[in-house]
């Protein structure tokens, strides 16, 4: 969640370290700093708040040199202070670092009594310390941090600088990934390929327990065991206008106004010639079970999907939260198929969760927008989703991809299955090709939604219902209403509102149903009913002829087009989207960078 950047480079190093940070700002933060060596001097400037404020204090105290590491953090141990800002700093060593070191508090305690007391709250500070420690005691920068690793517990991605030391940085990874970046005569460390695309396109991808000497020369890499180790050298192709706003008031606009090309650009990839092209080594013919992972807003792709696994293949699905995967010992057989789902393919829980999953089902299978991610490296088998690079924090676009292609995975099972006849699956494979164009219509309703907005903005609360697999998108509604716009919002099963939310509905509450025109819409229209009875504004979202079936009573409509019950819930993404984005305009929040959140979740 956190950012790491690091130059050894032919220039001075300060305006490239803010400008690759620039380029990590979506991942959230709160403070942000950097530290250089120059003439063998080691120097740092923090700041709170955005980069700009960091920028400003480089103005009038500049850095020079042409070595440095950079740093935009998201707290956790401690408060959003200078004092508790990266780099931190002991003695001659300097350090950044994403994750969290565990033992911390025992680390602390030991070098507070070795005459080595901290200055700030953070844990990262005691890697700094413990380094110094071992360097004042004759061991080299290199054999100091061998020697701190050794001692560390949890996840970290680190990178260090040091005094005396023009050409060195040294990075390792745990939990946390990291790349080194290959120029011609310059080196570079960044926690994402996106922080280095300006810099150079050659990247190596460290593994777990790797530790990387890194000179103008190249990396030396040596593994957990601390045998030399070979890592593949990797060319990106980054477009770097996928990050940029091209015209857009916030990245959040750009990447809902550019789901109807990128999905088209996912379904071609995976449908030809009228046919799926999913991996050979993809076989649900000896599958009992799908158990499905992952977190927010991936997660509730994935609940929409389980509907999808039970009613179009009739495979059981399980979903789990991540973080409470592996907790409850979940009961695993060779007869699973576990799906682990996440955009960055760096979430910490999930990719936890794949950890205990491997040797205790028949495959793993990622979908990941980033294939050369740690999720996708390690799983069996990956497909990434193909969205582009996505700034924004709440996830739209990812969310959408997420949908098509786990929808593509339960047309596959259905048919090796043979559950589901060709002559169904080219009909399913035929709408789908139909979708982007669908997509295109929803997207054009943003005029719609924002004068909606100006009314949804002045909601304490906002409640969101919906039945069958649009259940979980009034989850996704709601999520994403109180992401960015800060409005507390809960979804429901439209079902379930008579047992309890229901005593939440008064006039002062909108609540927008989701409700295409299928085999449960007069169930929903029943329970819209209730809520009209009670005062309740209700917006609903159907096609033309669930509109004109509602009655009389409805607050607001937003009429979309009609669509194969299959796909609605990827269709019914789009408005509830823009919903969230233009109320989060009327309220003048952050958009993009919501407070308290951040875009890749690299810690448990």
């Amino acid at each position: 969640m956190c950012g790491i950047v690091g130059v050894l480079g032919s220039h001075e190093a300060a305006p490239l370290l803010v400008e690759a940070l620039k380029r990590l700002e979506y991942r959230g933060y709160d403070s942000a700093g950097i530290a250089t060596v120059n003439d063998g001097r080691l120097d740092r400037r923090r700041a709170v708040g955005k980069l700009v404020n960091l920028s400003d204090l480089l103005v009038h105290q500049p850095l020079a040199g042409k070595a440095g590491i950079g740093h935009t953090r998201w707290a956790t141990h401690g408060a959003a202070t200078t004092a508790n800002a990266h780099p931190h700093r002991a003695g001659g060593v300097a350090v950044v670092h994403n994750g969290i070191i565990e033992n911390f508090r025992d680390l602390r305690a030991e070098l507070a009594a070795a005459g080595y007391p901290a200055e700030s709250e953070t844990d990262t500070e005691t890697v700094a310390l413990l380094v110094r420690r071992f360097m004042d005691g004759g061991l080299s920068p290199r054999e100091a941090v061998a020697e701190t690793l050794k001692r560390l517990e949890g996840a970290f991605a680190l990178c260090f600088l040091f005094e005396g030391e023009d050409d060195l940085m040294i990075a390792a990874r745990k939990g946390s990934p990291l790349a080194i970046g290959h120029g011609d005569g310059e080196m570079f460390v960044g926690s994402d390929a996106i922080a280095l695309a300006p810099m150079t396109d050659r990247i190596t991808y460290l593994e777990e327990g790797d530790r990387a000497e890194i000179t103008r020369a190249g990396a030396v890499i040596h593994d957990a065991a601390g045998r030399l180790a070979n890592r593949a050298e990797t060319r990106i192709h980054l477009d770097a206008a996928r990050v940029e706003k091209a015209g857009y008031r916030h990245f959040m606009a750009k990447e809902i106004a550019e789901q109807p090309v990128v999905l088209a650009d996912a379904l071609k990839h995976y449908i030809g010639g009228g046919r799926l092209n999913l991996p050979e080594g993809l076989d649900f013919t000896g599958v009992d079970r799908v158990v499905m992972v992952a977190c927010g807003t991936a997660n509730l792709a994935c609940q929409v999907a389980k509907y999808w696994f039970e009613q179009i293949a009739g495979l059981a699905c399980d979903v789990d939260i991540a973080s409470e995967f592996r907790y409850r010992d979940p009961v695993l057989s060779d007869r699973s198929l576990a799906v682990f789902v996440s955009q960055s393919g760096e979430t910490a829980d999930t990719l936890a969760a794949l950890r205990h999953a491997q040797d205790r089902v028949a495959q793993t299978l990622a979908v990941v927008n980033v294939p050369t991610s740690s999720i996708a490296r390690e799983s069996g088998l990956a497909l990434p989703i193909l969205a582009g690079v996505e700034v924004g924090v709440a996830s739209t676009k990812a969310f959408t991809c997420q949908l098509a292609v786990l929808a593509l995975l339960a047309l596959k099972a259905g048919r090796d299955r043979g559950v589901l006849s060709e002559e169904r699956l080219a009909g399913h494979l035929a709408a789908l090709a139909n979708l982007p164009g669908l997509l295109n219509h929803a997207v054009g309703l943003g005029e719609d939604l924002a004068a909606l907005a100006v009314d949804i903005a002045r909601a304490r609360d906002v409640l969101f219902l919906g039945r069958g697999a649009m259940y979980p998108l009034a989850l996704e509604g709601a999520l994403k209403l109180k992401e960015i716009s800060y409005i507390h919002a809960e979804g429901y099963a439209a079902g379930e509102l008579k047992h309890g939310p229901i005593a939440l509905v008064d006039a002062s509450v909108p609540v927008v149903v989701m409700a295409p025109r299928d085999a449960l819409f007069d169930k929903t229209v029943s329970n819209m009913q209730e809520v009209m009875a009670r005062a309740g504004k209700v917006v609903l979202m159907s096609d033309p002829q669930g509109v004109a079936q509602a009655g009389e009573g409805v607050w607001r409509t937003i009429t979309l087009p009609e669509v194969p019950p299959l796909l609605a819930p990827i269709l019914y993404a789009v408005p509830a989207q823009l919903l969230a984005y233009h109320t989060a305009v009327a309220k003048g929040t952050d958009v993009d960078q919501p407070r308290n959140l951040a875009k890749s979740v690299t810690v448990e």
